[in-house]
Order: C-alpha cells, then sequence, then structure tokens
C-alpha cells in the first residue's frame, strides 16, 4: 500500500514539473529609448507624526518621563517607593509638585523635603522602562534649588526590578538658587526596563527641575539628540522628503491643542509640555502618560531632513480641529495668526539671520537656510471650510514666496461625496499637490494599481500622503505587518511610479511603534527601550526608494501596462545618472511565474543585480527576536542576448538591475 501511494506520488511529481517545464511564460517588452516621465527625486518619503510613542520614548532619545514635572498630574511617572503621603510625619521624606510664575511655559518643579536620614528616594519608571546597554556612556543634567544648603549629595543609580545597581554617580548640590547640573552614569549592565533612582544625603529642602537623561552615542553625538539606531533605519531609506508632524496630531483634538510649531523652537527647557492628542484616542489602547515634551520640535525635524538628505515639508493647522472629533472651527476673520505662523514658518526656515525668526535659527545653530521648498496647509480636513480657509491660507503665502509649492488635502478617504468636492474645488483653484490616504486591505491595495492611471495630467499633482494595507482578520499590533500586507503594497506601488508624472510624493503612515506602548497598528518601523527594527513592509519601500530610477519607461505585455493580470505587475525605470536599468516586478499569486523581459532601443551589459524579497507564509512578520525573518536578498543576475529571464516566486517581490551600454 505505501509502494503504491509512493508511485503516485512520484508520477503527480513527475507530471507536475513536466507541466511547468513546459509552461508559456509571460512576456513583456521595454523599450529603453523611451522615456515616458521623470520620477520626482521627492517619489518616496517618509511621514513622522508622535503616535505610538515615536518621539519622546522612541525617535526622541529623551529616557526621564516626565522630566519638568509638567504632566496633568504632576508626578506622573515618578515614584516614591518609601514614602506615605497617609503619614508625613513618620516619613523618611515627600516630594511634592510645585508651580511658579517665573517661567509660563514651564511653571512646574518639585519641591522634595527629607525629614530624616533613612534615605528617602524617587524614582522614575521612563518610558516603559529604560533601555541601558553594558558599558554605554549616560548623561544626566538637571536643575536644583538647594534651600539652605541642607542637602549635602544627591546620588542617581540606575536599578533593574530586583533593585540591583547597575550604575551610579552623584551631584553635590552647591546653590541656594537655580543651578544647572551635569555627570554621567556608565550602565554596569544591560537591561531594558531599568529606573533611575535618585536618593538624597542629608536633612532639608531641594527644588528639582528638568531632570533630564541621554545616551551619549545619539545620531551624529548630537548632545540630547535622536536615537541613533532609529534615525539609522530611516536614513538607510534614502527618503526624498520627511512630513512632519502629523497626521492628525497638527489638528487637534481642540484647537487649543493644535500643534504650534513657536512652542516647539527655541531652548528645549522653556518649552511647553502638553498632553498628546493620542493619549486617550483610543478606548482599548489609552496611555494618559502620553505628553509631548517637544524636545523633538520643528528646528530638531528640519534638521533631521537634512541629516537624512530629505526635503522637510511641514505641514500646519488651518484653523480646523480634527473633524472625527470637535470640529472646532477658528471664524474666518479671526484666521490671520494662523495665517501668520505659516509665513512666520517659512522665515524661520529660509530667512537671513537678520529677519526675527531666521535669527532664531541661526542662534539654535543653524545659519544657513533650511531650503523649505513644500508646505502642507491641514491634514485631513475636508468640506467648504477646509476650501475656504486653504484660498486664504494660498493668497498669503504666493504673494510673499511665490515659489513655495503649496500641499493641499481632499480628506482622510480615497473617494466618496467629500473626496471628489474637495478633488473639485482645489482643480479649480490649480492647486498644485493634492495630498491623498487611503487606509485599506490589501485586496484594495491589489486592486487599485492602476488608480492613477486615468488621473488628469493637466491637474494637481497627488501626494499619497498616508497609505498602508490592513490586514483582514488579524489583532491590532506586530501581526498587522504581516507578509500579504507587503507584497500588497509593492504591487499598489508599480501604480504609483507608472505614474510618477502624476504622483510626485508618497509615504507609508503611521512610521514607528513602541512594541510596549503603541496605539495604531500597522507601522513600518517597530522598537522597544534597547533595538528596532523594519518590518517587512520597510524593506518594501527600501527598495522602492534606494532603486528610484529618474525616468519610467513602458513596460508593456501585449501593449498593456502589467497591473495584476495573472496577479503579476512591473515597473520599469531608467537612471540616467547611473546608466541603470531598473526593472520592479511583484506576484502576488501563490505560484511561481517566469517572465521573459525583451529589451529593446539601447544594449545592457550581460551581468546585473537581482534584490529578491519573498516568503511563503503570507501570515509571518519580522519581531525584536526575529527582526530579518522577512528581508531582501541579492544575488547576481545574467542576461541572454538582450532578453532577461526572470522566475518569480509565488508571492515575492523581485528589483532587476541591469546597467545600460
Amino acid at each position: 500500500m505505501k509502494l503504491n501511494l509512493m508511485t503516485k506520488s512520484t508520477v503527480c511529481g513527475l507530471l507536475l514539473s513536466s507541466f511547468l517545464a513546459t509552461a508559456q511564460k509571460t512576456k513583456l517588452e521595454v523599450d529603453l529609448t523611451k522615456s515616458i516621465t521623470k520620477i520626482q527625486p521627492t517619489m518616496y518619503g517618509v511621514f513622522f507624526e508622535d503616535i505610538n510613542f515615536a518621539a519622546d520614548g522612541g525617535l526622541y532619545a529623551e529616557m526621564v518621563k516626565n522630566r519638568t514635572f509638567g504632566f496633568d498630574a504632576p508626578l506622573m511617572g515618578w515614584l516614591q517607593p518609601n514614602s506615605n503621603v497617609h503619614s508625613f510625619n513618620k516619613d523618611s521624606g515627600i516630594a511634592t509638585p510645585m508651580r511658579t510664575s517665573e517661567n509660563p511655559n514651564n511653571p512646574d518643579f518639585c519641591r522634595v523635603i527629607i525629614n530624616n536620614d533613612k534615605g528617602y528616594q524617587i524614582l522614575n519608571e521612563g518610558f516603559r522602562g529604560m533601555g541601558i546597554k553594558k558599558d554605554a556612556k549616560y548623561n544626566l543634567s538637571l536643575k536644583a534649588a538647594n534651600h539652605n544648603n541642607e542637602i549635602k549629595k544627591i546620588i542617581v543609580q540606575f536599578v533593574d526590578a530586583n533593585k540591583k545597581v547597575l550604575g551610579e554617580t552623584s551631584i553635590v548640590p552647591s546653590s541656594t538658587g537655580w543651578k544647572d547640573y551635569s555627570t554621567q552614569i556608565v550602565a554596569t549592565g544591560t537591561e531594558a526596563k531599568a529606573q533611575l533612582k535618585i536618593t538624597f544625603e542629608g536633612t532639608g529642602t531641594i527644588d528639582l527641575d528638568m531632570i533630564s537623561l541621554f545616551p551619549e552615542e545619539t545620531w551624529k553625538n548630537r548632545k540630547n539628540g535622536l536615537r541613533k539606531d532609529i534615525v539609522q533605519l530611516l536614513y538607510d531609506l534614502k527618503p526624498g522628503f520627511v512630513r512632519f508632524p502629523g497626521g492628525c496630531i497638527v489638528e487637534g483634538r481642540t484647537l487649543e491643542n493644535r500643534y504650534q510649531w513657536k512652542k516647539t523652537v527655541g531652548p528645549v527647557e522653556d518649552r511647553e509640555t502638553m498632553i498628546n492628542r493620542w493619549n486617550v484616542e483610543f478606548k482599548n489602547k489609552q496611555a494618559p502618560d502620553y505628553f509631548q515634551s517637544f524636545g523633538l520640535g520643528f528646528y530638531e525635524y528640519f534638521q533631521l531632513s537634512e541629516d537624512i538628505g530629505a526635503e522637510p515639508l511641514p505641514i500646519l493647522s488651518c484653523g480646523i480641529a480634527c473633524q472625527y472629533n470637535s470640529g472646532e472651527l477658528v471664524p474666518l476673520e479671526e484666521l490671520d495668526p494662523y495665517v501668520q505662523d505659516a509665513l512666520d514658518l517659512i522665515e524661520f526656515a529660509n530667512g537671513a539671520v537678520t529677519t526675527k525668526w531666521g535669527k532664531l535659527r541661526s542662534d539654535m545653530g543653524h545659519p544657513k537656510p533650511f531650503n523649505l521648498k513644500f508646505i502642507g496647509v491641514g491634514n485631513e480636513q475636508w468640506g467648504p471650510q477646509y476650501i475656504e480657509r486653504y484660498k486664504i491660507f494660498a493668497k498669503a503665502i504666493k504673494e510673499k514666496y511665490p515659489n513655495m509649492t503649496i500641499v493641499s488635502g481632499s480628506g482622510p478617504s480615497p473617494d466618496g461625496a467629500m473626496f471628489d468636492y474637495g478633488w473639485e474645488e482645489l482643480k479649480k483653484l490649480n492647486a498644485e499637490i493634492v495630498d491623498e490616504h487611503y487606509y485599506k486591505n490589501p485586496e484594495w491595495f491589489k486592486e487599485n494599481a492602476a488608480r492613477y492611471d486615468k488621473y488628469d495630467r493637466k491637474g494637481p499633482k497627488i501626494f499619497a500622503g498616508e497609505y498602508a494595507a490592513h490586514p483582514k482578520g488579524v489583532e491590532d499590533g506586530l501581526k498587522e505587518n504581516n507578509w500579504l500586507s507587503a507584497v500588497s503594497e509593492a504591487a499598489f506601488m508599480t501604480g504609483l511610479e507608472r505614474n510618477a508624472d502624476v504622483v510626485h510624493l508618497t509615504s507609508y503612515a503611521p512610521l514607528m511603534a513602541h512594541v510596549d506602548a503603541f496605539q495604531w497598528a500597522p507601522d513600518m518601523i517597530w522598537f522597544d527601550n534597547l533595538n528596532s527594527y523594519g518590518t517587512a513592509n520597510y524593506y518594501v519601500q527600501k527598495m522602492y526608494s534606494n532603486n528610484r530610477g529618474t525616468d519610467v519607461l513602458a513596460i508593456t505585455k501585449d501593449g498593456k501596462p502589467l497591473t495584476g493580470q495573472e496577479e503579476l505587475y512591473a515597473t520599469a525605470a531608467k537612471d540616467t545618472d547611473k546608466k541603470e536599468l531598473i526593472l520592479k516586478l511583484v506576484n502576488t499569486s501563490g505560484k511561481a511565474q517566469d517572465l521573459e523581459v525583451n529589451l529593446s532601443g539601447k544594449n545592457v551589459d550581460s551581468k546585473g543585480k537581482m534584490i529578491l524579497l519573498t516568503h511563503q507564509n503570507l501570515e509571518d512578520y519580522n519581531t525584536l527576536a526575529e527582526p530579518t525573518k522577512i528581508t531582501p536578498s541579492e544575488k547576481d543576475f545574467k542576461l541572454t542576448g538582450k532578453k532577461a529571464a526572470v522566475s518569480l516566486p509565488a508571492y515575492s517581490f523581485v528589483v532587476l538591475k541591469l546597467k545600460m551600454k
């Protein structure tokens, strides 16, 4: 019986092999001499929003939560393990939040009263802990006012969950008035969820503020800068632009808590802490400890853009709060301050050092202009209220800065009555770039690979500013970044590149998330307090942005582009600077497919490179434990004459690069 089963199996296998060997190849044509359109340097960029603890607790390397005691609950993030506020006279000490009118932007501080020598201490829990690495150095700074010089020493330690000390330093507070102090801690062990313990020697009262801790090793080793590993992931994308600071965070739930760029520049210690609009947005993922210190502010965003070779693309409030929340409107007659904010931002970015805002940029350390070219008016607003406000912004910006490119918006959806209305009105106004957003299931992305084929070539250009495939039937979290979502996006992006005459900017969203503190998934980059990694979606984006090309070429089957026939998708480009032909080929089917690409018009070298991203399980995804489960591989590729024979594995994305002679 077993022999018979083996025989049947063997016969079936031979028949299948014979069928595959004789299966007809899909034949494609590429003419290397006919450039269809240019691909903009801004074609593939990144969109940053402070959601999922992406700024404080993420990209911004500050390790102390609530460093200025400015949260709504002033001691949130701070623990008093050996204090009992209900029996004050018996305590070794107590920390009490205080307010002063001397600094309106940062009025809060902490008053610590030490009653005896029993070792009163306070601890900071960090952002879901503090990630420290053995032998790494961490720079601590704080402000202190030592009343009557009664406190002799402040001892600062890293401790783990078992209270084991993993590094120690101390400060001698030498002034009765406010004074800045700094020191360094060297970690003696590696711990993802350490805490910072502060113990006091002496008896009396001391005031504390701006207790801050950064790794010495940051991006470009800037003092109090950005997390090196996360910026490296962004840098490796070679993005054409950085859109910041959001997103719905620009709008705010109300106008009062909208993002105001002027509050995010100047001395870091004077920036006003504000609640993050995402802290209670999702009932199942509430984060009441989610605030914005604005240590990562507009100056830092511009600097980051410059560091990674990307165009800065700031988005500003247009005077409408999030229409999913309050929808609060600024009356048109009161819109001037909002418009002035936009004009002043352009001056901050590009103005001479003799101007008010150009001088501030220079004082912060960047005398040269940031060369801002784009500015966005509103995020996802819709309806007549948005259009009438957009008109006012556009008129004022163009009158003063005629060369500035203005990005407008079409609302939160890729279709529907409000989308159609916005597009119709923006076309009448000769809008330059319209931002479109879509969070849909993977099938939508595959089915819409030809979305822009029929867009008006004379109308506004497209910014696909927020998009991501959301798989069905998976929980929020890491699973959302499975291979199904990524390969579907790869298919869709062939349509973006093929239509580069219309589509000028694109960015996946959201950009990043803390694995222990996220509200929204999927996200392109995930991290904890020690490590970070790129998802399969990240590698799709990287393969596009690192192999962009300068000119679109036609790649066709029977005279038509591949937009999903037999679940195949393709785009072709050439890079006139590097003299390269670049083919991007996607197979979303569960079977391998053979392609034969006929290259005409120019000779190409017989040897090239193939970059392959594939995985057999559509539900698999990268994790911190397995960050490279789904990553590209590269191998040599050989051409036969003027024909490129390419075998696409099931569920795969291939980039083929050939030198043109």
